[in-house]
């Protein structure tokens, strides 16, 4: 599907692929590719994210085009503000997970899940060092516990390279004193209740030993 921006005052019609959206506000700043013009990411994100009624769905769209470098979080805030508050909502709940480091719909689950659980906040995808040594970049950190969690399934990855580099970083992790706990997209919705209690338990027990030497730098 393509959609097309118009003046409000022209009428044109929606036909088979191509959905016609009529708007006051035409994009200030656009380029040519193909002899076509075309809005700038943070305005087709925007106006695509505020047509979408599933969370995970915006979430998604918003983490891979930031996540992708096609658009910042600040230039989406500028098209939220710029543009109709009604729909907006989903998009603005969004942008403050993905300004928080959140970089995918199941990370967005976790979220919401620790926040719903009352847990302390951790970090979200941070870069964790050894000395000068990369370590990993887990997808929740709770330093002061020396505790990962991760969401892992083989329906996220490519293939078996890539769940291989997954269980290899858990043994990094491990093998550093981190107390690992992975669960997959699935379980995040069908045992949330399971999942908190284990992520308490596993804090709980972090803090009452010494502090870890493992430097945490917030992901850039």
């Amino acid at each position: 599907m393509i959609d097309v921006l118009v003046p409000a005052p022209t009428k044109r019609q929606s036909v088979d692929f191509v959905r016609m959206h009529r708007t006051a506000r035409m994009p200030d700043q656009t380029f040519v590719l193909n002899g076509v013009r075309w809005a700038l990411a943070a305005r087709a994100v925007a106006d695509a994210a505020r047509s979408e009624h599933d969370v995970r769905a915006v979430r998604d769209l918003v983490a891979s085009a930031v996540q992708g470098g096609k658009c910042t979080v600040p230039q989406l805030a500028e098209e939220m503000h710029a543009g109709p508050s009604r729909e907006s909502g989903r998009l603005r709940a969004v942008l403050g997970e993905v300004a928080d480091g959140i970089a995918s719909a199941a990370e967005g689950d976790l979220r919401q899940l620790i926040k719903r659980s009352g847990l302390p906040e951790p970090m979200y995808n941070p870069d964790l060092y050894v000395g000068s040594q990369f370590l990993a970049r887990p997808d929740a950190w709770w330093k002061e516990a020396g505790v990962a969690a991760e969401v892992d399934s083989r329906e996220w990855h490519l293939g078996p390279e890539q769940w291989e580099q997954t269980t290899a970083r858990h043994r990094r992790l491990s093998a550093h004193g981190i107390i690992v706990i992975h669960f997959t997209p699935r379980q995040l919705k069908t045992e949330g209740r399971r999942i908190a209690a284990e992520l308490k338990s596993a804090i709980d027990t972090g803090r009452r030993r010494p502090p870890l030497k493992i430097r945490t730098e917030p992901r850039r």
